[in-house]
Order: C-alpha cells, then sequence, then structure tokens
C-alpha cells in the first residue's frame, strides 16, 4: 500500500449530519461536513485517549471526540478541551493528521500522503462527466482481494475471454488468438488498446441500442492511473460507448474498497440505469470469483514466480510502477505495521507534518527509499 496518492472515501451522498469512518490504507479516518458542507477528512484516532472520533459529534466546524469531548477542526486542530475550561491554554501537540479532500464524479476523494500540493499525483480525470449525450452510475464494493491484483486484472486483455462470457467464446473457438496490445506510458500509468472478436450482446434493449446483432470486432482500451485506479473504454459498435472508471482504495493489505462510475453514450434515460448497473455487477462478480481464489492472495513481488507472455506486458509496466513508487519511500511496511497493531496507533502523514514538528502519533511505517530517489 502505498501514500501520496487520491484514494476514495465515499460517495458525496455518504455524508449526511453524522461523520462517517472508514478504513484506508490499513487505518481508520473519519469524513464530516462542516456547517458550510465542505467536506473534511481526519485521522480517527484522538491524541488525546486514542477515542473513536467518528463516533462523536459534529458541533458546527467541528468534531466532538465521543471519550472526554475534545474538539478538532477540519484543519485537524484541537480547538477545545472542555475539562480545562474556555480560557485553558490547548498545547499545540494535540493536533491530528487532517487530508486534502475533494468532491468530484460524485464521489469524496482524500489525498492520504504528505505531499505538498505541487507535487500530488492528480485525481484520474473523467473527461465525458457531465457532457451531454452521457449518462453515468456509481456502484460500490467491498471485496476480500489484492487491490493491485484487480488492478492487474483490469488492464488484462487476455482473461475477457474465459472469464465473462458475454466478452468471448470461453476458449471454444480454434481460431482464437489476441493481436499484440498497442501500449502505451504516461506521466502515471500505462494504458493499452487491442480489438478483439465477441458475440452480440444477449440483453435484447442493449443489442437494440448498439444496433449489433452478430460476432463482430470489438475495440477496448484500457490502463491505469497511479497505484489503484483502472480506465476501460469499450467500443461495441463506431457509435456506442461504455467508458468505465475504477476508483479503488486497499483497506487492508487482503481487503479493497471499489468505486465504479460507468458511463455510456446510448439507453441515457435514468429507467435504463437499474439494467447497466445488473449487468455490470454480474461481470464485476466474474472477476471477484477469480480474484479471490488467485494464489499467492498478495501480487508477487517478484515476477519470476510468474510465466509472462506479450499480452502481460501492462502488467509488467505496471509493477515496475510500483517499485519505482517505493523508490521514492511511498510504500507502507505492512508487515511492522501489522506487529504494532495491538500497541501503537499509526497515522498516515499529512501535509502539515512537513510544516509541524511534535505529533502525538507516530507516522506509517515506510519501506527505505532507493538511494537515488532519497538523494533527489
Amino acid at each position: 500500500m502505498f501514500i501520496n496518492f487520491w484514494y476514495p472515501a465515499a460517495t458525496s451522498a455518504d455524508l449526511t449530519d453524522k461523520p462517517v469512518k472508514v478504513r484506508m490504507l490499513g487505518q481508520h479516518v473519519m469524513l464530516f461536513r462542516d456547517s458550510a458542507g465542505k467536506a473534511h477528512c481526519l485521522s480517527n484516532v484522538c491524541t488525546h485517549r486514542g477515542g473513536n472520533l467518528a463516533g462523536g459529534k459534529i458541533h458546527g466546524d467541528c468534531i466532538a471526540c465521543p471519550y472526554h469531548g475534545w474538539q478538532f477542526n477540519g484543519s485537524g486542530e484541537c480547538v477545545k478541551i472542555p475539562s480545562i475550561g474556555k480560557d485553558g491554554k490547548i498545547p499545540a501537540r494535540t493536533r491530528i493528521d487532517a487530508y486534502p479532500v475533494e468532491e468530484r464524479y460524485g464521489l469524496v476523494f482524500a489525498f492520504l500522503g504528505d505531499a505538498p500540493e505541487a507535487e500530488r499525483t492528480p485525481i484520474m480525470e473523467i473527461k465525458e462527466y457531465g457532457q451531454p449525450g452521457w449518462r453515468s452510475t456509481i456502484q460500490h464494493w467491498e471485496w476480500a482481494i489484492d487491490y493491485k491484483r484487480s488492478v492487474e486484472n483490469g488492464i488484462d486483455s487476455a482473461h475477457n475471454e474465459f472469464v465473462h462470457p458475454t466478452h468471448g467464446f470461453s476458449g471454444a473457438r480454434e481460431d482464437y488468438k489476441l493481436n499484440e496490445p498497442e501500449m502505451w506510458t504516461d506521466a502515471w500509468g500505462t494504458g493499452m488498446r487491442n480489438r478483439r472478436l465477441a458475440p452480440p450482446l444477449k440483453d435484447e434493449k442493449m443489442r437494440e441500442a448498439s444496433g449489433r446483432y452478430d460476432n463482430a470486432v470489438v475495440e477496448s482500451s484500457t490502463g491505469h492511473h497511479g497505484c489503484a485506479s483502472v480506465w476501460t473504454h469499450i467500443h461495441p459498435t463506431p457509435k456506442t460507448f461504455i467508458h468505465q472508471y475504477l476508483f479503488e482504495c486497499p483497506m487492508d493489505a487482503g481487503r479493497t474498497s471499489i468505486y465504479l462510475i460507468n458511463l455510456r453514450n446510448f439507453l441515457d434515460d435514468p429507467v435504463h440505469d437499474g439494467r447497466m448497473m445488473e449487468r455490470n455487477e454480474v461481470v464485476a462478480f466474474q472477476d471477484r470469483d477469480i480474484l479471490t481464489a488467485l494464489e499467492p492472495t498478495l501480487t508477487p513481488h517478484n515476477m519470476t514466480r510468474e510465466s509472462f507472455v506479450i499480452h502481460d506486458k501492462t502488467i509488467a509496466r505496471y509493477r515496475q510502477w510500483l517499485d519505482e513508487w517505493q523508490s521514492r519511500g511511498w510504500r507502507i511496511d505492512i508487515e511492522k505495521v501489522e506487529r504494532d497493531r495491538q500497541t501503537v496507533a499509526y497515522a498516515i502523514p499529512s501535509p502539515a507534518r512537513r510544516l509541524h514538528k511534535g505529533w502525538v502519533l507516530d507516522a506509517v511505517p515506510l519501506l527505505p527509499a532507493a538511494a537515488k530517489a532519497a538523494a533527489e
């Protein structure tokens, strides 16, 4: 798991008049809206005696710990300690980590890391979102899988033929062969484009809307952005498009929270949302069932532990990206976190840690940066 990326924490609709507790990167964070409706994300551990902040109440622009009533604002500053009275001096060391928040696409994103704004990885862009002619839906799942395995599955062009009956012929065609993908790399990820033969859609409404009644060559492209976001563009015909965006967040090493933003340029009446979401879930659960049975559960660090062929080039490149981000010192030392779980409360480091010293909670331990990256 890596710090210094934007991760989906909740849907905008999830944040009402009560705080929300979310598991992210092996730690608990809490989210709430202030009196102006602005969303905030804080470390969930009160610096007094370890209270569960999400179990407290919102007081105007602050969250009050349910244990002793200490109040923290959206910047993580402790602004009230009831037991010392209104004139008591509040120590600066009482502050907690507060994470940058952005709301986009109906989701609340939190930047979990200490990188300054100019150096932060951007949130994966959805250019079609909100544009005329496009209809969007949101779906959410929490699965007992490794998020890296999920990302690799998303950028794996060869699995469709066998995992998804509607995407191919389940290996029944003797002439089946996947063309070599066209691959490219940008500043934060790798993408690829491919074409494959696929049967017509079984859903009558979708088949009518696409105008495809026979086997046809389908163009698709996919790629990852950062360590935990995946985009997939499927074009069943030259005029009918399905564009999907997966925003994922590891809850723990073996559990992942997944938000799917699905956009389509056909059947755009909301009455068809249920049909599309049901179809998305069928396909998603086919992936889930494969991923939950993989061995080992976590993605191997060493690529020699698996046999790769030409269509695994995008996956190999993704693992190289992971190595690059680890070399920057962004990878959490999960083994140490697990060893310390019952005796140490950690916090994901926030940008304020570069400005202030004297924190009650230790930042999550990170694996050492590579010598070259550390020197830069």
